[in-house]
């Protein structure tokens, strides 16, 4: 692990002594290097499951994916910021590229801890400079807000979180995730077992997030710079599903009973954020809303507690960060040229920019879940998973895919298609670093379907 985590480390140096001439492709050169370095994990020949086993990280087929997805987006995060950060002064730019590389590290250190606590200290950390890329580079007014939004809605969530875990360490006398699935099971009988049981939880369903504390989703999102909302879309939400299948295992019998209300809430959150997809004006935030309702169906699946559901929430979020990235990404690149996130302004760009227009439909797509893409096995997994757990969630999830499949689709035409509006003369042209960028994004996903066992994980 330390293949990824030293370089990483190093980029922090690089960023401060590259030339200002050099800053941007040296950093992008280096942490693509990382990148690739990462696809080494996915060759997992152990037989515990378990590889590159230290005393305090590891990783397993459940924290390898998430732990490529995290390396390969600090290069893309870098290429998408380098143009609306080129007016700031060099040492601004530096900070910049800091934060986003301390942010890799957690992340790193977060997905590969073997240690409850240490895990636990990582989730918090990613909290810090998610909160400076908001608050410092955001774009308007709101930041502010939205930053305060982010940090008590988090903080409020994981407190609980670890009052559990110090309870845990108290009455099993150990946290390590090798060591504490061989522990006596805990019967989970009183008042305070089921309020430990939620505690233990929380945490991870703010951060998801579930419907209902999902509030300071759509205002972080809509105030971040372009890689604030990378960041978070493809990486920070995925944090709170990892936590929940690492947890669950131990929280065992009770998740049976106790799960019921969740699991109602994450399926309405689905029908309700779509809904309000339907009725947004601002591309970011149809986006942030379009990434609750794919969260709450992957809340769904892990609750339930089955192989498939598991596995498909494991698909789902390996794809929808891929493609929620993708659509911050082209929503910059059109906030860029017009300086507006209301999509009435900026209506027919498939006139003005064509090659754009093409990225816009196949994201929009991938957000829909088309088949053969990762997006709609993992769909399709979690829908049979709940279905055969409980026949009446049909009524919610098809109603979902529904409501997902109209949105995605009028995204795409109130954004692209009809005659372009009188006020947009002198657009910019597409650059092929915006080009590469959504290519980079497209690219896995498009290649995932040739072999989607890599995703899978535990059930590969």
């Amino acid at each position: 692990m330390l293949k990824l985590l030293i370089p990483t480390l190093m980029l922090v140096p690089t960023a401060w002594m590259a030339s200002p001439k050099w800053l941007w492709p040296t950093t992008l050169l280096h942490s693509l290097l990382i990148a690739l370095a990462s696809l080494t994990c996915l060759k997992n020949t152990s037989e515990t499951g378990w590889s590159f086993l230290g005393p305090h990280m590891a990783t397993d087929p459940l924290s390898t994916p998430l732990l490529i997805l995290t390396c390969w987006l600090l290069p893309l995060m870098i290429l998408a910021s380098q143009n609306h950060t080129a007016l700031e002064p060099i040492n601004r730019q530096r900070t910049y590229i800091t934060l986003l590389t301390s942010l890799q590290i957690f992340l790193i250190m977060a997905f590969t801890a073997t240690e409850l606590i240490m895990f636990y200290v990582m989730f918090e950390a990613t909290l810090i400079p998610t909160l400076f890329l908001i608050t410092r580079w955001g774009n308007q007014a709101e930041r502010l807000n939205a930053g305060i939004y982010f940090l008590f809605y988090t903080l409020a969530g994981s407190l609980p979180l670890l009052v559990a875990l110090l309870l845990l360490q108290n009455n099993t006398g150990t946290l390590s995730l090798l060591t504490i699935q061989y522990s006596n099971p805990f019967l989970l009988l009183t008042f305070a077992d089921k309020i430990w049981w939620a505690g233990c939880l929380l945490a991870f369903l703010v951060k998801m997030p579930l419907y209902g504390v999902h509030l300071w989703l759509p205002k972080a999102h809509v105030e971040a710079p372009v890689a604030g909302s990378m960041v978070l879309a493809a990486v920070l939400l995925k944090l709170g599903g990892y936590g929940m299948i690492r947890m669950l295992t131990i929280l065992e019998p009770a998740t049976k009973e106790l799960s019921y209300p969740f699991i109602i809430f994450a399926l309405w959150g689905v029908v309700m954020t779509g809904s309000i997809c339907l009725r947004q004006t601002d591309l970011k935030s149809l986006i942030a809303y379009s990434s609750v309702s794919h969260m709450g169906l992957v809340v769904g699946g892990i609750l339930i507690q089955t192989p498939w559901g598991l596995t498909g929430a494991l698909i789902l979020m390996i794809a929808h960060g891929l493609t929620s990235s993708a659509l911050f990404c082209l929503a910059n690149t059109n906030y860029e040229r017009t300086h507006s996130r209301t999509m009435v302004l900026a209506r027919g760009l498939q006139m003005a920019l064509p090659l754009m227009a093409s990225w816009w439909f196949i994201a929009s797509l991938a957000n829909l879940a088309l088949p053969p893409l990762p997006n709609l096995m993992g769909e399709l997994m979690i829908i049979t998973s709940l279905f055969n757990w409980s026949w009446w969630s049909i009524a919610l999830t098809g109603a979902g895919t529904l409501i997902t499949a109209s949105y995605s689709l009028y995204m795409f035409l109130m954004t692209q298609r009809g005659p372009l509006p009188a006020h947009i003369i002198a657009l910019e042209p597409s650059h092929s670093r915006e080009h590469l960028l959504i290519t980079l994004h497209l690219l896995p996903l498009i290649l995932l379907i040739l072999k989607p066992e890599l995703i899978w994980g535990w059930t590969a």
